[in-house]
């Protein structure tokens, strides 16, 4: 299958649909390599707990962004645009598509149409934020982000811890809200990008969330976070898996509470991601067996 002017071939949706089968197939089919769009999968240190796609997935098709970084190291939106965009052009040296897969939305956001800037923050704000988040949990970030950006606590995702620590950080190091840095221009990119994206019935979802996790259980997520337990306080290991392991490693919970909670955050984040993409009009959902139906689709729309 082949495209005559270059195209990024966007697969988003939530976590669990379904996305790396069909990237893969997909890849293959264009004969060409993936870019991860995975703000987790790309460190090295976190493979179970992030659902990393396995060596037999990762040697079938060529992968850009996966375990490619360390947790040690600041990965932010602004650093997977510049990666991504250089992937692009090097995968367009000798294919004519390239096909772009994940759950992150913003990082999708930053490669299709650039990123607003934020000034640099300091380094102690952040850690300072991080430290206190860990201490004294969601609630007090909420009180903090309403207080500090009421206009943005209004408009922006309660229950996003990254976000709310990203508009908390903005204020205190700028004295103004992060939406007064968010432009409206977006970048134009030199390749056509067409954006599909995967969903399923919330039961059948859940269902598949809840076997994954129970499959992450069974394949040594408790091992691989107690490994990480002397860095527990990094901001790449402030997320769903890890977190509630860390909670019952300093016996803050049980294990069965740990792996419920693990469970109920995952479709929450689900559902996050669901928001985020159906804002955006320009994806064209699919479920994750009409492969036949997103082929056809995409030949289609080549141009």
């Amino acid at each position: 299958m082949q495209a005559k002017e270059k195209t990024v071939i966007v697969l988003a949706g939530p976590t669990a649909v379904g996305k790396t089968g069909m990237a893969i197939q997909l890849a293959k089919w264009l004969g060409t390599e993936i870019i991860s769009a995975d703000s987790r999968q790309c460190y090295r240190e976190m493979k179970i707990g992030v659902a990393r796609p396995s060596e037999n997935e990762l040697s079938t098709v060529k992968h850009h962004f996966i375990a490619s970084h360390s947790i040690h190291q600041k990965v932010t939106a602004a650093t997977f645009e510049a990666y991504a965009l250089e992937k692009a052009t090097q995968i367009f040296e000798n294919h004519q598509t390239a096909v772009m897969v994940g759950g992150t939305g913003l990082y999708i956001k930053a490669f299709c149409e650039g990123l607003d800037a934020i000034p640099q923050i300091p380094e102690s704000v952040r850690n300072e934020i991080v430290i206190d988040y860990n201490r004294h949990g969601l609630a007090w970030l909420q009180q903090q982000v309403a207080l500090a950006d009421p206009l943005y606590f209004q408009t922006g995702e309660k229950e996003n811890p990254h976000r709310l620590m990203r508009a908390l950080e903005v204020v205190k190091s700028t004295g103004q809200s992060i939406l007064q840095f968010q432009k409206g221009s977006k970048a134009e990119r030199p390749f056509h990008i067409l954006k599909i994206a995967l969903q399923l019935p919330k039961e059948t979802l859940h269902e598949r969330i809840h076997t994954r996790v129970d499959l992450m259980m069974e394949e040594g997520l408790l091992e691989e976070v107690k490994a990480l337990l002397p860095y527990q306080h990094l901001p790449a290991l402030q997320t769903v898996g890890y977190r509630e392991i860390f909670d019952y490693l300093n016996g803050e919970k049980t294990w069965t509470q740990a792996v419920d909670e693990i469970k109920k955050n995952t479709r929450h984040y689900a559902k996050r991601q669901m928001t985020w993409f159906k804002k955006d009009t320009a994806y064209n959902w699919f479920a994750p067996q009409q492969l036949d139906e997103v082929k056809n689709f995409i030949q289609t729309h080549l141009h």
